[in-house]
């Protein structure tokens, strides 16, 4: 039976709504305090029963419960930074203290109304209503140097994002955020390359271009939700527009924010050391032009992950996209992680992934995460080792060494992902594995092998220093072969039965560096200053279009320098992207 996803909606809102008893609001999926209450889980040598930093985002309530248990750690033994960072984050979030209001009030209230506390510009704490609104912006010039085709490109860019965020909770039954942002900005050439391929900027949805320019568009952000306890401290329902990450790394092979935003329904269950998460989605496929009337697609995941001793976490994925164009397959309200045997009842008609993951914490300093991800898989094809197209997997493996070098509060980050060709692809290009002209997961896709690395040093307390390195090798598409190198293309038309490298096609090579310098004038308000390198080479100068990257096949080089601030706004870092 079939029924249109947002009548689901709405009648479970209706219904949890009613049997509210708890609710709560998370933290934002860029938020420095996920980098701290993963840093603090490691330190203490323990994995956290209140916490399930894996399927992001955390909510504020179970982060502040976390950090009061952590202060009173006497092994944990925090240095001043800690401590510092720690009182910012339980202010930031006082309305989950054990006072219910530790926010810190501000000397000098503007009007005796706005900044009554230090980091909101307006703040109520009421029984019947919490409410926290502030300001949002981010402005930053950046210039760029390109040199493609023997040529000099000079580019000036600006970055204009401002409006305002609110969260709040109402009688302490429901709680809800919205995030509202106009935005101008001009693109990297390299960003405008693959955006105008693909009809989309990344992370993003609709946008205009300004000037009939690609490299300059013009958007509206949007996102919000609200959340409710069907059982207090244990279940929480929350349904609305934005984005999920389930991962320890800088990448996700399962789901990353690297996408549009989606609508969403996410029920989270928290019991003993078993946390699992069903996540309900409407999705955006493939489209050709802007201007036509979008259709949907849907796609139901899960994620069950359990605490196997104090330093060993290990989680099981699955995600089902299937071909029902405008409706919902009521099969896949199925709360259980069975989708192999729904997918075969209803004919095999959809596109299912597989997922396993773990996390581990060694000597108080040690992480160690990693992925395997399973789109199609035989074993008999993989243990004979003849390089079967239909063998789509990827595997991540990273790890986390905090206070490296003995040097407090330095701590590097290194993470390796391969992903086989022709993996979230699919025969109908309405079920791949994307969004909005976008992989739901990595953002290159399929086809590479990638290393990344990132250094984090906190010297003083509000200054930060970042310096993040990338290099990729990844196959392209030439000409009308499909390599399996494009997650858009129907891999139908595969190029070989047998004989697939890892790396197919026309071999191309990318390296990225980023140092950024943050200083922070007051909670939330930042100066950024940075710059950003970017080498990609061909292994051949060839001058057709390629399907992956939707330029030449040639040699660029690409210099970003660039001066910000920005206020309640994370930094846009494209020295994330591909």
């Amino acid at each position: 039976m079939k029924y249109k996803f947002t009548y689901l909606f709405l009648l479970s809102s209706f219904y949890f709504t009613v049997v509210a008893v708890a609710q709560t609001t998370y933290l934002p999926l860029e938020s420095e305090d996920n980098y701290l209450l993963d840093r603090l889980e490691t330190r203490s040598g323990r994995l956290s029963d209140t916490l399930c930093l894996t399927a992001k985002a955390e909510s504020r309530m179970r982060a502040v419960q976390f950090i009061n248990q952590k202060k009173q750690d006497t092994l944990l033994k925090l240095n001043r930074i800690e401590k510092y960072n720690i009182q910012q984050l339980i202010s930031e979030n006082g309305e989950w203290a054990v006072d219910s209001d530790a926010a810190i009030n501000s000397k000098h209230a503007l009007f005796n109304t706005f900044y009554k506390k230090q980091y909101d510009f307006f703040h109520l704490n009421t029984k019947e209503l919490f409410l926290v609104l502030n300001p949002v912006l981010n402005l930053t010039e950046t210039h760029e140097s390109s040199e493609q085709k023997n040529s000099l490109i000079k580019n000036p860019m600006l970055f204009n994002s401002h409006y305002f965020e609110v969260r709040g909770r109402i009688m302490s039954k429901i709680g809800f955020y919205t995030l509202i942002t106009d935005n101008q900005e001009a693109l990297p050439s390299f960003i405008a390359n693959a955006s105008l391929s693909r009809r989309s900027v990344p992370g993003l949805d609709y946008y205009t271009n300004v000037s009939g320019l690609a490299n300059r568009v013009d958007y509206f952000h949007a996102s919000g939700y609200f959340d409710f306890a069907l059982i207090k401290n244990k279940i929480n329902v929350t349904f609305g527009n934005g984005k999920n990450f389930i991962g320890d790394g800088i990448r996700s092979l399962f789901l990353s924010d690297a996408s549009a935003n989606t609508s969403y329904l996410k029920i989270t269950t928290r019991i003993w050391k078993f946390n699992y998460q069903n996540l309900y989605l409407e999705l955006t496929p493939q489209f050709s032009k802007l201007s036509e009337r979008l259709p949907h697609s849907f796609a139901t995941m899960h994620h069950l992950s359990i605490n196997l001793s104090k330093w060993l976490n290990v989680g099981v994925f699955e995600a089902v996209v299937f071909n029902r164009p405008n409706s919902y397959e009521i099969d896949y309200l199925n709360p259980i992680i069975l989708y192999r045997y729904v997918e075969r009842y209803n004919g095999s008609p959809d596109n299912e992934l597989l997922g396993f993951n773990f996390k581990a914490i060694a000597a108080h300093k040690l992480q160690l995460y990693g992925q395997l991800m399973l789109d199609e898989f035989t074993a008999k094809e993989f243990f004979g080792g003849h390089g079967y197209w239909a063998n789509k997997y990827g595997i991540q493996l990273g790890g986390k060494l905090y206070d490296a070098l003995g040097i407090k509060n330095l701590d590097l980050q290194a993470e390796l992902n391969c992903v086989r060709p022709f993996t979230y692809s699919h025969n109908d290009t309405v079920i791949n594995y994307t969004n909005y002209n976008q992989p739901l997961a990595h953002p290159l896709g399929s086809g590479f092998i990638e290393m990344l690395f990132v250094a984090r040093y906190q010297p003083v307390k509000n200054l930060y220093f970042t310096l993040k390195g990338m290099h990729y090798t990844k196959g392209a598409d030439t000409g009308n072969i499909n390599y399996g190198n494009n997650v858009f293309l129907d891999y139908s038309n595969h190029y070989a039965e047998h004989g697939v490298p890892w790396i197919s096609g026309v071999s191309t090579n990318c390296n990225t560096f980023g140092l950024n310098v943050s200083y922070q004038l007051f909670r939330n308000v930042f100066l950024d200053l940075g710059s950003v390198s970017r080498d990609f080479v061909a292994s051949i100068i060839n001058t057709e279009l390629s399907s992956t990257t939707g330029k030449t096949l040639g040699n660029s080089s690409t210099t970003l320098y660039y001066f910000g601030i920005r206020i309640n706004a994370p930094r846009r870092a494209y020295d994330s992207f591909f």
